[in-house]
Parts: C-alpha cells; sequence; structure tokens
C-alpha cells in the first residue's frame, strides 16, 4: 500500500491518540452510542471519552443526534457517526478498463463511472481516464471536493511496498517508469494509495460481501488475467515484495503457451479471458450450431451462450473451471482458507463453474476431506475492486484520525 501526505495543512494537534482512535473505530462499528455507553466499553473515564468526543464532533465525523432511553437518571445524548460526512473514492484500472467509485463512510456507492480501455498499452490515456472519472463523480457528490478523504487504486500488477506508486514492468512494460499514484495527489491534494486488484477486490469482499465476519480467506479474480488476494487475521496479507496471490502465473503446463510473464503454460494462458475466446474459436468447426457461429466471439456473446446452456461454451467452461481447480486446490493444500471466493468477470457464470470447479477440487486436495472449504462467488461483482479500493482509504482512515482531519482542515 502507498500513502502519501496530502497537500492539505495539518492541525497541529492532530498527533495521534489511541483514544481517540479507538473511540472513533466503535462508533463507526456500533453507529449510535451515548457518551456512558462509549465509556463502559472502552474502560476509559467520563472525563477523557467527553474530551474525544469533542474532538470528534469537530472533524463531523459524530453528530449529537437527540436524547436516548433513560435508566433512572438524565436521559443521556446520543452520538451517531455520520456515514456521508467524507466521501472515498476507488479507482479500478483493469488491463482493458477503468472504473471510478465514490463511496460514504458505510461503503455505499454514490458515483460511478466505466469504460473500456487498452490500460496496457496506453499509460497517458489511463491516466486522463483516472483523472476525469475522479473529476466527474466528485461533480455529482453534493458535499465537494473539499470533504474526499483520499484516493484508492488498484493496477493488475504485483505492488512492491517499497515503491508503491510502481506497476510491475515485466506484466504491464509500457508503464515503464511512470508513477500511478503522484499526478492524481497533485491534482487533487489527498492521499493516494496504490494496491494489486485482487488485493483490493478482497479487502472490498471482507468488509461489504461474501468475506464478511470471516478473518481467513481467498479472492480469486478471474479476468483478463487471474489473481488471488489473501485475507489472513482481517487484514490483506501482501508478502515480503507484494507479489502474494500471484497465482495467475502458476505454471499448470510446463509445455504450453507462452504468457506475458516470460513464462509458459501459465494459468492464465488457460483461463484468462484471451484463452476462453481462442479456445471457443478453435471449437467452432466441431460445434457448427452453436450459438456462437457466425457471430463476432465476444466475452459478453461467451457469457450469453453459456448462461442459454449452449454446448460449446458449457465445455470451454467446464475446461476452465477444471484448470482453475488445479490453482485453487494448491492454495487449499499450502493456506487452508475457510472460504474462497470467485470473481471477476467468469464469475458471472455462477454454478455453470462452481459445480465443475468444486469437482476439481476435491479430486486434487487432501484438506477438502478433512476441513471443507467454502467455494463462492462474490457478492459486489463487478464493483468489488473499485469499492475494495475505497474500502483501503476507509480502513487508514479509521486507524489513523489525521487523514479526517487533514480532509475536515481543508473544507
Amino acid at each position: 500500500m502507498g500513502v502519501s501526505t496530502a497537500t492539505r495543512a495539518e492541525p497541529p494537534e492532530a498527533s495521534q491518540r489511541p483514544s481517540v482512535t479507538g473511540v472513533l473505530q466503535l462508533l463507526w462499528k456500533e453507529r449510535r452510542l451515548s457518551r456512558a455507553d462509549i465509556a463502559r466499553t472502552t474502560g476509559l473515564s467520563r472525563s477523557t471519552v467527553s474530551e474525544v468526543v469533542s474532538e470528534l464532533l469537530e472533524t463531523r465525523l459524530v453528530a449529537e443526534v437527540g436524547d436516548g432511553p433513560s435508566k433512572g437518571g438524565r436521559r443521556p445524548i446520543v452520538l451517531q457517526f455520520q456515514d456521508d460526512a467524507y466521501g472515498l473514492l476507488g479507482i479500478d484500472m483493469g488491463a482493458g478498463h477503468v472504473s471510478a467509485a465514490l463511496a460514504n463512510l458505510r461503503g455505499q456507492v454514490v458515483a460511478w463511472e466505466h469504460r473500456h480501455h487498452p490500460v496496457r498499452d496506453d499509460p497517458d490515456g489511463a491516466m486522463a481516464l483516472m483523472a476525469e472519472f475522479s473529476e466527474a463523480c466528485l461533480a455529482k457528490w453534493k458535499l465537494g471536493t473539499d470533504r474526499l478523504v483520499g484516493i484508492g487504486v488498484a493496477v493488475p500488477s504485483p505492488v512492491d511496498p517499497r515503491k508503491p506508486d510502481r506497476v510491475s514492468e515485466v506484466v504491464m512494460p509500457a508503464w515503464r517508469g511512470r508513477e500511478v499514484g503522484e499526478p492524481l495527489r497533485k491534482r487533487f491534494g489527498v492521499p493516494v494509495m496504490v494496491d494489486n486488484d485482487a488485493n483490493l477486490a478482497a479487502l472490498g469482499e471482507h468488509w461489504w460481501g461474501a468475506g464478511r465476519g470471516i478473518l481467513e480467506f481467498t479472492y480469486v479474480k478471474v479476468a483478463t488475467g487471474v489473481g488471488a488476494g489473501h485475507i489472513i487475521r482481517g487484514q490483506i496479507y501482501r508478502g515480503v515484495h507484494g507479489v502474494a496471490g500471484e497465482i495467475g502465473h502458476l505454471a499448470i503446463d510446463p509445455q504450453g503457451d507462452p504468457c506475458i510473464c516470460g513464462l509458459r503454460g501459465c494459468l492464465t494462458t488457460r483461463v484468462g479471458s484471451s484463452a476462453l475466446l481462442a479456445r471457443a474459436r478453435a471449437l467452432l468447426v466441431e460445434h457448427p450450431g452453436s450459438k456462437l457461429a457466425g457471430r463476432d466471439v465476444t466475452l459478453a456473446a461467451f457469457e450469453e451462450a453459456a448462461l442459454a446452456g449452449d454446448v460449446l461454451a458449457l465445455q470451454v467452461v467446464a475446461e476452465a473451471a477444471d484448470h482453475l481447480g488445479i490453482a485453487v486446490a494448491t492454495l487449499m493444500n499450502l493456506m487452508n482458507p475457510s472460504r474462497v471466493i470467485i470473481g471477476g468477470r467468469l464469475a458471472r457464470l455462477g454454478e455453470l463453474l462452481l459445480s465443475t470447479l468444486r469437482q476439481s477440487v476435491r479430486s486434487r486436495t487432501l484438506v477438502s476431506a478433512h476441513a471443507p472449504t467454502d467455494i463462492v462467488t462474490g457478492e459486489l461483482g463487478g464493483r468489488a475492486v473499485a469499492l475494495g479500493s475505497a474500502t483501503l482509504v476507509l480502513q487508514s482512515a479509521l486507524a489513523d484520525m489525521r487523514l479526517f482531519r487533514s480532509a475536515a482542515a481543508g473544507s
């Protein structure tokens, strides 16, 4: 994760205090509490709670919303966390698209932009779209740009924590020397945080989707490429150099087709979008009656045919699910997650994909016989990555009040 200091001035009293952070997180979680409730839950003194609440009231994160029920004495004043006090921008920069979501502090998307774009080959155009979409989302937001906490950016590449603004030159050679976050920092004057797209989709599902309440799971994103995001003890696990989860480059056939990473027979060459469409076109000779015959074989057409029960499309899905099962079984044997969440474009096929995938996994893993792992599709759909990017900002701000204070100082 890359976090830059915002250009907004930070008030001198904005030093981080554990009591403020703890109360903020408690109010976010519970939504409505009195000062007495906070004191009982945290063990803080009444005077400390009053001081902390005064600080939070100044940031607009908390508001007094009336009297609560009396327990024999004076009716307590109820404090409520203000979900709409600030906004979070999340950008999903995929290999072939750019999306942006503006969300409130409860993960509700209030503005959305999306466009297909050859991101890997056109960095200038992709960077321009990120700025354009950010401006468009903020223009739709009634509070304006001064209440933006930060921007999260997801990239289809490993992200080295030591150089979080740079994408992999192996995966995205056209981006050599580019800094992903810096132009946005300069333009909007807020922190910009960059991470891998599968990691951020996993974070989004953990907070708002199929991973809620689950501390150990893996999210597998199947799109142009294939990647995985690991949630361990409730946090993203990135590895030492940010390449944990790059299962798309697991060699399942050493004699297979070359991959963009320079290896051969990687999982991406069997289940990535281009591989699926190439396989479907190759099978048209054997299936002249397919719904795909005589038309442009696009992902949308392929999905439509599969959902309609087309034999050719279902064969391709079954083959892809079997190959994907090799990688998922390996993950289960090595990491033993309690759930595997499948996301990305292929996940839209639901049980057409999952039934074969589960069968493939069962035949290849010892773990499933002892501790079955749920394999499900994500709940956030095509917005998982962008919402996860916004959630990265929220997670950081709830852990460090200075991000909210900086936004408050700029408004």
